[in-house]
């Protein structure tokens, strides 16, 4: 059966060899668009089934309001059925790997199983009967999906002051630690001045609400925090005999604290720090009364040897590469990272000038997507270079080679119009699998190959070769009658990746993503190897029947 339905079509391709590789250079040209339509990302989203949700506040928030917004916050996720259980922290550990600012909250929703979400119709729940429904419910669940519990989450938990950030723990810290960002797509403000870079985060804020696909964006506030200045008079101080080292010695012990002694409790140690109630240091007046001893003994009030007053200034400084540093964090949603950011990056160019010394840097998963760009430019042109090096060495022949590595083009086809089927953006995860894929191509490649010549040296040693249509024949027996094997090879490759493809649950949706390229390719592959090969090695092999 595979003889009758593959020789026709081989048949006529070596009655029209040129016009079949047209048509296959047209096919190949054809997934060109198809390629600049795909989106662009670092890593595909990664379901943990555990969602961490990341609000960022204004800095200057108390305790108690932190304490008053987590509890209102747990109790709104709790109330979704498909939550099984909510956990919330804020501010950070006394430890240097959580350098967490007290407004930036963090809260951990564990949910259920898929199966157990609430169900929901679709165009086919009315009608269909068990066994179709149970078909079509793998590619439309009849359950809400992630996205559309996340949405419902972010309409419910609208608190003014908060700005909603969804994600979840292990993808957000790899983000945090290889950028410093939490959210998909940041900026970075360098510059020399605090406020400036406030001001100019403020007005990146304003241009990013109106790009498409923006779900949520807030910039740091640097500036925003209160400071009590003690100015010391220098003629008050000389008047009373007094250094500038009494004053802040004063100032240190009474209003800081000053470490005395350490209380040991078991294994547990803990210091001992004295300084003024909070009564006689809890407003300008009173620390105006502070006494300083002066040399001859006298109590001298603070108020008389230094101005206190009350400065606004940065409650958290950053810095990166020498400059002052402030982040623009911004969420998106329904579109894919790469076309997000150049959209961003056009309505910044044309909205925002920057001042003189100021300059803006794209970070978060964007910047881990240029970077990964940039090797591959360097991988992939080598493993195309070492494929055909290998090929070269065991067909001691240029062209051969070249023939062979014709199957990488025809994989591509198959490999991007299916990942523009499927809805999945280009990332790491699936051009490792267009490298796994080039491998593949080569090896059905070269069976294709040795089977032609096999075929072709076998009628030439029997003196079969006497005319284009013993050529023709001689092609058709390597091509046909060994078409059993060449879909077995290609066939346990393409069905070993089939479980993969059908796999739900956490980690499914990377490895659909490294194997989605490998089904698609090898099916296009397979299929133009079959037509386009006995074309080209028709024409190669006439030339040479010709010259004899």
């Amino acid at each position: 059966m595979l003889f009758k339905l593959y020789e026709g079509p081989c048949r006529w391709v070596l009655r029209h060899p040129k016009a079949v590789i047209l048509s296959a250079v047209l096919i190949v040209a054809s997934t060109v668009p198809v390629f600049l339509k795909l989106g662009h990302e670092f890593m595909p989203p990664l379901n943990e089934e555990v969602i961490l949700y990341m609000p960022t506040t204004l800095p200057g928030i108390s305790v108690t309001e932190a304490q008053r917004l987590m509890e209102t916050q747990d109790r709104i996720f709790k109330a979704f059925p498909e939550v099984v259980s909510v956990f919330g922290k804020a501010g950070r550990a006394d430890t240097s790997t959580d350098p967490a600012p007290f407004s930036m909250m963090e809260t951990t929703v564990v949910l259920k199983p898929p199966t157990e979400w609430r169900a929901k119709e679709r165009w086919f729940t009315q009608w269909a009967p068990g066994p179709v429904r149970g078909a079509l419910g793998y590619f439309w669940p009849e359950r809400i999906s992630w996205d559309e519990l996340i949405s419902e989450m972010d309409r419910a938990i609208r608190i003014p002051g908060c700005v909603n950030g969804f994600t979840m723990p292990i993808k957000a810290r790899i983000d945090m630690l290889s950028t410093g960002m939490r959210t998909p797509v940041g900026i970075k403000v360098f510059g020399a001045n605090t406020e400036e870079i406030e001001r100019v985060g403020a007005r990146l804020e304003s241009i990013l609400q109106k790009v498409p696909g923006t779900q949520s964006v807030i910039a740091e506030r640097t500036a925003s925090g209160y400071f009590v200045d003690f100015v010391p008079r220098r003629e008050a101080l000389a008047r009373y005999g007094l250094t500038i080292n009494d004053v802040h010695e004063v100032i240190m012990s009474g209003v800081g604290g000053l470490e005395v002694s350490t209380t040991v409790e078991g294994r547990e140690r803990y210091t001992i720090n004295v300084r003024y109630a909070r009564d006689f240091r809890s407003d300008l007046d009173q620390l105006e009364r502070i006494k300083v001893t002066s040399p001859a003994g006298i109590q001298v009030p603070m108020g008389q040897l230094a101005d206190i007053t009350l400065s606004k200034g940065p409650a958290m400084i950053r810095d990166e590469n020498g400059m002052l540093v402030g982040y623009v964090y911004v969420n998106i949603a329904g579109r894919d990272i790469g076309g997000y950011v150049e959209a961003a990056k056009q309505a910044v160019a044309r909205d925002l000038k920057l001042p003189t010394g100021y300059s803006l840097a794209w970070s978060g998963q964007y910047e881990n997507m240029l970077r990964v760009r940039e090797r591959l430019k360097l991988v992939i042109p080598a493993t195309i270079l070492l494929i055909f090096v290998l090929l070269y060495l065991n067909t001691k022949s240029a062209f051969k080679a070249m023939v062979v590595m014709l199957a990488v083009p025809f994989s591509l086809v198959g490999a991007f119009w299916l990942l523009y089927a499927l809805g999945y953006n280009l990332s790491i995860a699936t051009w490792v699998g267009m490298i796994a894929l080039m491998g593949l191509d080569a090896e059905t490649g070269v069976f294709m190959l040795l089977f032609l010549d096999l075929s072709y040296e076998q009628a030439k040693r029997e003196g079969r070769l006497n005319s284009l249509a013993d050529l023709h024949e001689a092609i058709i027996h390597g091509a046909v009658k060994r078409i059993r094997p060449k879909l077995m090879t290609v066939a346990a490759a393409s069905i070993g990746l089939m479980p993969i493809m059908w796999s739900m649950g956490t980690g499914a949706d990377l490895m659909k993503r490294v194997a989605a390229p490998m089904v698609g390719g090898l099916a296009t592959s397979f299929l133009m190897e079959l037509l386009v090969y006995p074309a080209i090695y028709l024409l190669w092999r006439k030339s040479n029947l010709i010259l004899r």
